[in-house]
C-alpha cells in the first residue's frame, strides 16, 4: 500500500489497553532544531561530520552513537552531561508535537496507567519537562535503564514491569522512529505511529498497526477497572 493509495481518514475507532507507553522525542516533544544544533556542537568536539552522526542518531541512545565516533566518551557521565545541557542552551528550539500536552493532560487527570520510554537520558527528559512545563509522567524508562536500545524490546518490556502490568500483553505504544515502532511489536504490544519523523512508507514497514498524523488523533474516553479506553481518529487506511 502507498500513500497515493489511502488516507488519514479512518472513522473514529475505540480500542482498550491495560496500559500506554509512549516514547518521548519525535512523539511528545519535536526537538529537532535544537537536536541538530547539539550534535553540530558535539561533532565539532568530536572532529566529526555533524551529518554523518545525525543520519544515524535518530530514536537511538547517545551512548549508542558515541560509540560508533569515540567510543572513549561513550559512558553515562559524559551523555548525561551533553544532554542535560540541551534543554538549557536550545530549549527555545523545540515545540511539543500537536495534541501532546492535551493527551498527557488527559491520561493524568484519568488516573491512567502510562509511562515514557524513551532513548533519551533522565537528565534530557526532566530538562524538556521542565522547559515545556509538561506533565511529568510517574513512570519513566530513559536510556541508562537497559543495557541495549530500541529496537531491542526489552526498554518496553521493562517500561511494563513498571507499571506493575509484567502479566499483560494488552499495551499500546505510542512512536515515531522505525527503531522504536520494533521495539515495541518485539514487546509483544500494538503500537501506533505518528508521521513527525519519518515517511509513511518507513513506518508501515516497520510493523506499526496504526498510522496517525500526531497526537491530535488520539484522546482518553475513560478509564475502566484500570483500563484506558482510547480513541484513534483519522488514521491512515
Amino acid at each position: 500500500m502507498t500513500k497515493s493509495q489511502g488516507s488519514f481518514s479512518a472513522p473514529p475507532q475505540v480500542v482498550t489497553f491495560d496500559g500506554l507507553l509512549s516514547d518521548f522525542d519525535g512523539t511528545i516533544v519535536d526537538s529537532t532544531d535544537a537536536i541538530v544544533k547539539h550534535w553540530h556542537k558535539v561533532g565539532e568536539e568530536l572532529g566529526v561530520d555533524p551529518k554523518v552522526i545525525l543520519a544515524t542518531s535518530h530514536g537511538r541512545r547517545s551512548i549508542d552513537t558515541l560509540q560508533l565516533y569515540d567510543p572513549k566518551r561513550a559512558n553515562w557521565e559524559y551523555v548525561s552531561s551533553i544532554e542535560g545541557r540541551i534543554p538549557k542552551d536550545f530549549g527555545s528550539d523545540a515545540v511539543e508535537i500537536p495534541g501532546a500536552r492535551y493527551l498527557l493532560s488527559q491520561l493524568d487527570d484519568a488516573g491512567a496507567c502510562w509511562g515514557v520510554v524513551t532513548s533519551g537520558t533522565r537528565a534530557l527528559i526532566d530538562g524538556w519537562l521542565g522547559v515545556m512545563n509538561l506533565t511529568h509522567p510517574k513512570m519513566l524508562v530513559v536510556a541508562e535503564d537497559v543495557e541495549l536500545g530500541k529496537p531491542d524490546p526489552r526498554c518496553y518490556l521493562l517500561g511494563r514491569e513498571r507499571l506493575g502490568l509484567e502479566h499483560s500483553s494488552s499495551l499500546v505504544v505510542l512512536e515515531d522512529a522505525p527503531s522504536g515502532i520494533k521495539a515495541g511489536k518485539a514487546a509483544g504490544f500494538k503500537v501506533i505511529a505518528l508521521t513527525t519523523t519519518h515517511s509513511l512508507a518507513q513506518l508501515q514497514e516497520a510493523g506499526a498497526d496504526w498510522i496517525v498524523e500526531d497526537l491530535r488523533s488520539l484522546s482518553v474516553k475513560g478509564v475502566v477497572d484500570g483500563r484506558i479506553q482510547l480513541e484513534i481518529r483519522d488514521a491512515y487506511q
